[in-house]
């Protein structure tokens, strides 16, 4: 027998209050799942795509191939920066081993003797691959400031049909630590159609300080992609076209890395490991002379002329970057064009002396102590290059 009333709340009319709740739940979770998909949408139409592209080169360096693929440089230039080592076709400074490539920079004194970078030495560089033979050699001299460049190194750069107009480029690498290194990968044109330069442009994937992540100017945790390209070599917009990445928890000579260039009519994109890390993107969508805001008339020593656009007869928009480049890939030491800023990281040189280079040696046992002795930390190590044209 049942005693009592038995409640049944299904019976009763709802409360309004708790039915609109229930329906503005719903309603808005409808709402944020369209919104969320109308921008999905909206952001993979306007994404900008690469498109069908075909394969160039694919190098795991099982061999090093400086026959047919790869050319050595070999010079003490300074490669228009001034830099202070000299680069080498020395198994030393550059080899591949566990199919992996090694770019090694050395001491000279390792060769030559400490007291023979300074005074009254000699050094001619064996297999110099300059056409100006007064690159290819130096004299130290203790009077005139005069230094053999006190670091070996090397440059390697991709031989035709190896080159591209437009498509991409993959290098798997681990970066070098240690103060003052300057490891590069990056491109420049097979021709200086627009003039030298950097009129004819250049395009850097990957650019890093290998100072420690302490030091001020971006250390070894930080990687920078960029554009070079002007009418004069004191008028460069590479400002104006830049962009940097950094590993916050790790440096970028703690492990392989992806370093990536896209590059079309339309754009280019120069990320690391992916596109959502990318350090610069740009379309091409005005002159790079209007992009540049370049003066009109320039001071010429004594006299001012007229300055024109050296891109004028190229692509619309995309000139300088509309011809084949080629693919480098280096370690650089110091140099006197600015990479490594004044007054920062206890820098051992000033830019605009006339002895930066020996200032530099003389603090050897300096910078030479933040080297690691280990070759797999000091060198730029190259897992594989892939590179691609525009089917």
């Amino acid at each position: 027998m049942l005693v009592g009333t038995v409640e049944k709340p299904w019976l009763t009319e709802k409360e309004l209050k708790a039915t609109l709740s229930y329906w503005l739940v719903y309603l808005f979770t409808l709402l944020g799942i369209a919104v969320s998909a109308v921008r999905c949408y909206f952001s993979w139409t306007s994404t900008l795509r690469i498109g069908n592209i075909c394969p160039v080169l694919e190098d795991n360096f099982d061999t090093f191939d400086t026959e047919k693929v790869w050319m050595q440089e070999v010079s003490m230039s300074g490669f228009g920066n001034n830099e202070f080592e000299m680069t080498t076709n020395s198994p030393n400074n550059s080899f591949v081993r566990d199919g992996r490539l090694y770019i090694v920079p050395t001491l000279t004194s390792d060769v030559i003797g400490y007291n023979n970078i300074f005074n009254g030495y000699t050094y001619n560089i064996s297999g110099c691959t300059d056409t100006d033979t007064s690159t290819c050699g130096a004299v130290s001299n203790q009077t005139l400031g005069t230094v053999i460049p006190p670091v070996m190194s090397a440059r390697i750069h991709t031989r035709e049909p190896y080159v591209i107009k437009y498509g991409k480029v993959e290098i798997i690498a681990k970066l070098p630590r240690g103060d003052w290194l300057w490891p590069a990968l990056w491109m420049l044109p097979v021709n200086d159609t627009y003039g030298p330069w950097p009129r004819s442009g250049e395009i850097d994937i990957m650019e890093a300080r290998g100072n420690s992540p302490s030091y001020q100017a971006q250390g070894i945790d930080y990687v920078r992609g960029s554009l070079n390209w002007g009418p004069l070599t004191w008028l460069n917009g590479v400002s104006k076209t830049f962009g940097w990445w950094t590993n916050r928890r790790k440096t970028f000579a703690d492990d392989f890395h992806t370093y990536a260039l896209e590059w079309t009519p339309k754009f280019i994109r120069i990320y690391v490991d992916s596109r959502l890390t990318y350090m610069l993107t740009l379309k091409f969508n005005e002159p790079f002379f209007k992009r540049g805001q370049f003066p009109s008339v320039v001071a010429n020593g004594s006299q001012y002329i007229q300055l024109d656009d050296p891109w004028a007869s190229g692509t619309p928009n995309v000139a300088p970057f509309d011809q084949p480049f080629y693919l480098i890939m280096n370690v650089a030491v110091g140099g006197t064009n600015g990479w490594f800023p004044e007054g920062v990281g206890d820098k051992p040189w000033v830019d605009a002396s006339k002895t930066a280079m020996r200032d530099f040696a003389e603090k050897q046992d300096e910078w030479y102590a933040t080297w690691p002795q280990n070759i797999e930390d000091r060198a730029l190590v190259v897992d594989s290059v892939k590179i691609w044209k525009l089917c």
